[in-house]
């Protein structure tokens, strides 16, 4: 297939993705309001793992087929994708207000996991008990993300009662619909998007590790990227960095987890550099939240900037 048809596909990608996540967003929201469901609990789960499947599915399948270093390289591009441009420039178009309890205990717990791949990849290798530790991490986040929904419910919200129950549950399948069609563009979005730019990259002779860090990693985060900037500029700050640090978690403790368990991994190929990276990106996003709970313009513009000279590195890397 030619580059130039390649690049169409690209282009024709990223305006699936776009479109995906606006009425992803769009759906999550509303369903969030009529079950009175706090928004960061809705982009921890919800929205996280609906824009977290294009890097389950690419780093599943790149295991199986013996490309390890694409599958790993992959989770940590995204994440340091995820941490860095996606927050950064979320933060630049509108500063993201913080919740304390984001700061206290959902950055620590995505920081944590980052550590613990940092860990296990020591030896350059995810075994499956590795796999099967990190699937264990993933259960307790959901305990502890399910357990915030049962608490955040105010006083206000136990009272409201609905005008119209049958109304309020066309509206509930209706959003849920959205839901389902948004994750179906973000989904086949993103496989146009990697498949496309994959192959320019392979005619480019680049090797697997550089990809899945670089073009694949970008590739399967825009759905992150459209998510979060969609509602950053919608207002909804809560969703844009409960969906960035959703999908950091479900990133290692998932798809890293179900991906090691089907076929153990070598990381040779992703270096010291990018998993220092990995950790060091959600340290900057846990010291910039700390700043009166608030990123503002400048700190997003900031994290860009690093995230630009890593990516530059790399590519220099590559090309040199």
């Amino acid at each position: 297939m030619s580059i130039l048809l390649n690049i169409v596909l690209i282009v024709l990608g990223v305006a699936l993705v776009i479109w995906g996540a606006n009425i992803f967003t769009d759906g999550a929201s509303r369903i969030a309001t009529l079950l009175r469901v706090p928004q960061i609990v809705i982009g921890l789960t919800i929205v996280a793992f609906g824009t977290s499947l294009p890097e389950l599915c690419i780093s599943l399948f790149s295991a199986i087929m013996g490309s390890p270093g694409m599958a790993v390289g992959n989770v940590v591009g995204s994440n340091i994708f995820n941490a860095m441009l996606i927050v950064g420039m979320s933060a630049a178009i509108m500063p993201i207000t913080i919740l304390r309890s984001t700061v206290r205990k959902d950055i620590p717990f995505a920081l944590a996991a980052s550590v613990a791949l940092l860990l296990m990849c020591l030896d350059n290798d995810i075994s499956r008990l590795d796999a099967i530790l990190l699937l264990c991490g993933f259960a307790g986040f959901m305990w502890y993300t399910l357990s915030i929904a049962k608490g955040k419910k105010t006083e206000s919200e136990e009272k409201e009662k609905t005008a119209d129950s049958s109304q309020n549950l066309g509206s509930f399948w209706k959003n849920a619909l959205f839901i389902v069609v948004g994750i179906g563009a973000l989904i086949l979005g993103s496989q146009i998007f990697v498949r496309s730019a994959s192959e320019v990259a392979a005619q480019l002779h680049v090797s697997d590790a550089v990809i899945g860090l670089t073009i694949v990693a970008g590739g399967t985060s825009l759905p992150e990227l459209a998510t979060s900037i969609v509602s950053a500029r919608k207002g909804q700050s809560a969703i844009a960095i409960g969906n960035v640090i959703g999908s950091n978690v479900f990133n290692i403790l998932l798809i890293l987890g179900v991906t090691g368990v089907i076929s153990p991994m070598s990381v040779y190929g992703i270096t010291t550099l990018d998993f220092s990276m990995l950790v060091g990106s959600m340290l900057i996003l846990w010291a910039a939240s700390y700043t009166e709970l608030k990123i503002e313009r400048w700190e997003g513009i900031g994290m860009s900037v690093i995230f630009i000279a890593y990516i530059s590195w790399l590519v220099y890397g590559a090309i040199a």
